[in-house]
């Protein structure tokens, strides 16, 4: 954990707290030692910023002596050692110069580490090299460039970090490009205000609930123990307000020992048990396990090891609870990983603890670290931290979609998510666009340690796009005219060209329930939603949505309709008269029936229908026979 306080060197001086794991004395007759031992003791145990001062100390003494009241190291009861003659000043000031570095004060490192290459540039070829490497930190990046350079200029391939020097080169190039990233403009940084944090560190929040949430800072012990840094890591409840994290309240949880750092929590999803890292520095190494406590009342109970994910000369940390209450993600370097610290998961229990863990996979894992693992469930994406991968220096974030151990590659979350420093723990709400209102933890800026910063990212612009076909030969209908709608009635229209394609350009806004109304000459109206079947978000300003292909029908062409026949009927024809009991046709009879012949002659699909009468005097046998032969007649 990357939590360093500037107040370690004051109290250093005052009162000469060493480790725990640190022997001091071990003859009867105590010897004093001097600052230069003691900054190697500080070093050895992980003390690099009080190790630093020490070293100070040691190259600068101050000119009046102390009154034996104000400086301990000097009381005359107790024998002075000297210093290590071995050891020139420029061996003391690379110490100190790595001491600063491991501590992160990067502009310290810097100018010492410059100060040994110039006087020895033989000896400490490698100052080049870590002088480089502060100088990015530091956002020098064409000075890092030239130093680096100069480095391997003046090595070969076996110089100790000739190949570290050649990564750090390309490390370089990828800054360049992530600086240069037009995306960048939807992007706003920004530090959360937390009581203290630039000198204490606040790291890790997690929500609870609303607006509270848990976060990681330090704060001093109340019971002093003499050899022990009294600044430890502790849980905080605060409560999110206009980009502040205020009323930071200790969270009730009975601790392990005042050598004892508990943080990075996660709280699970039903809000019973709370899970945390705990951990402790021996000999020099920091030793941490993963704890959980049951909710009682407004408190916490005390803390239990959740045994299946603590092995036994392994480290693990860092655990996050999935919204939907399935796993518990944690990093840790048990065996069976890929190397260093791995991603690791494992189902939740209702009773707290946890199956078996599964570790993520190769895809997630690299032979360095990954850590501080993060999942929205709602987007099924994992977000973690890690150091082996390309990266803008130090620890990047990385964000890969998928489940389980279906996992799609990870991709660099970018600038200005990702600075030249480390930037490790992540947040973000469910059912929100990933980095629409993030917050991250880096050391970007230039307080002690991690600190906390909202992200918030302005959504990228939209282009729809589609194709139209006819339904019966799949060609293009060009020229059609579509519109698009939403739900509260905002509209777009467009036109299809030669090819049936059309664009939608509909900037950032949110819309919902998009439909397609689809019109052109000789095609019936067609209407249906904007359902897209890809998405490509490759353009870092534009997100390209295609519909699926949608097909307009032609109107039916009406069949020519079959000329009806033509009946004259009997009301339409001037009936004809026959002579008493006769059957030939009198001259004004064939006049009438030649009207007729004109009639069907225009409407050859005519037909016409004849009838005979008579009157009623003659026999019905002998009637019959004259009714036809005066219809034969005029037939």
């Amino acid at each position: 954990m990357k939590v360093i306080s500037r107040f370690l060197i004051a109290i250093a001086v005052s009162s000469c707290w060493i480790p725990a794991n640190s022997q001091l004395l071990k003859s009867k007759k105590p010897v004093q030692k001097n600052a230069l031992q003691l900054g190697d003791q500080y070093f050895a145990a992980g003390e690099y910023y009080t190790a630093a001062n020490l070293y100070g100390q040691f190259l600068n003494p101050p000119k009046k002596e102390l009154e034996k009241s104000d400086f301990p190291l000097n009381v005359k009861s107790r024998r002075t050692a000297t210093a290590n003659q071995s050891s020139s000043r420029t061996d003391i000031l690379f110490k100190q110069a790595e001491a600063y570095r491991l501590a992160n004060y990067w502009q310290e490192a810097a100018d010492l580490y410059k100060e040994c290459a110039e006087k020895d540039p033989a000896k400490y070829s490698s100052a080049l090299y870590w002088q480089a490497v502060c100088e990015r930190s530091l956002g020098h990046y064409a000075s890092a460039k030239d130093i680096m350079e100069q480095y391997l200029n003046a090595n070969d391939e076996s110089a100790q970090y000739y190949q570290e020097a050649k990564k750090e080169l390309q490390t370089l190039i990828f800054i360049q490009q992530q600086l240069a990233r037009p995306d960048s403009v939807l992007f706003k940084t920004q530090k959360l205000e937390i009581p203290n944090s630039h000198e204490k560190g606040a790291f890790a929040p997690v929500r609870v609930n609303d607006n509270q949430f848990l976060i990681s800072s330090t704060q001093p012990d109340s019971v002093k123990v003499n050899g022990v840094n009294p600044y430890h890591s502790r849980l905080f409840y605060a409560t999110l307000n206009n980009g502040n994290l205020e009323a930071l309240t200790p969270v009730a949880i009975p601790s392990a020992g005042p050598i004892t750092n508990q943080g990075a929590a996660a709280v699970s999803a039903d809000g019973k048990y709370l899970y945390f890292s705990q951990w402790k520095k021996e000999k020099g190494q920091t030793v941490s396990s993963i704890y959980y406590s049951i909710k009682q009342g407004n408190a916490w109970s005390a803390p239990a090891l959740v045994p299946s994910i603590n092995t036994v000369g392994a480290n693990s940390k860092q655990p996050f609870c999935s919204s939907d209450g399935k796993y518990l993600y944690f990093a840790s370097d048990r065996p069976g990983g890929s190397g260093g610290f791995d991603i690791w998961y494992a189902p939740l229990k209702e009773d707290g603890t946890t199956g078996e863990p599964v570790n993520a996979g190769a895809v997630i894992n690299t032979k360095n670290d990954e850590q501080a693992p993060f999942y929205q469930t709602s987007s099924n994406t994992l977000v973690f931290s890690s150091n082996g991968r390309e990266s803008m220096g130090g620890y990047d974030l990385f964000a890969a979609k998928g489940s389980e151990l279906n996992w799609k590659d990870p991709e660099n979350l970018g600038h200005p998510v990702n600075s030249q420093k480390d930037d490790i723990y992540f947040f973000a709400p469910e059912q929100t666009p990933l980095l629409s209102n993030a917050i991250v933890s880096s050391d970007r800026g230039s307080g002690c340690c991690l600190e906390s910063y909202s992200i918030t990212k302005a959504p990228k612009n939209k282009r729809l796009t589609g194709i139209i076909n006819d339904c019966q030969d799949n060609q293009p209908a060009a020229y059609a005219k579509v519109v698009l709608k939403d739900v509260t009635g905002k509209s777009w229209t467009t036109t299809t060209d030669d090819n049936g394609n059309f664009i939608f350009e509909i900037g950032s806004g949110t819309y919902r329930e998009l439909s397609l109304n689809i019109s052109k000459d000789q095609y019936l109206e067609s209407a249906s939603l904007f359902r897209p079947e890809k998405t490509d978000e490759t353009d870092l300003l534009t997100d390209n949505l295609v519909n699926v292909t949608i097909c307009i029908e032609k109107i039916p062409e009406e069949k020519p309709k079959e000329p009806e026949p033509l009946v004259i009927k009997a009301e339409d024809v001037v009936t004809v008269f026959f002579e008493f009991d006769r059957s030939l046709l009198k001259d004004e009879a064939v006049s009438k029936l030649d009207s007729i012949y004109t009639v069907l002659a225009e409407n050859p699909a005519a037909t016409i229908q004849i009838s005979g009468y008579t009157d009623g005097l003659g026999s019905t046998k002998y009637n019959a026979k004259l009714s036809d032969r005066r219809a034969r007649a005029c037939a």
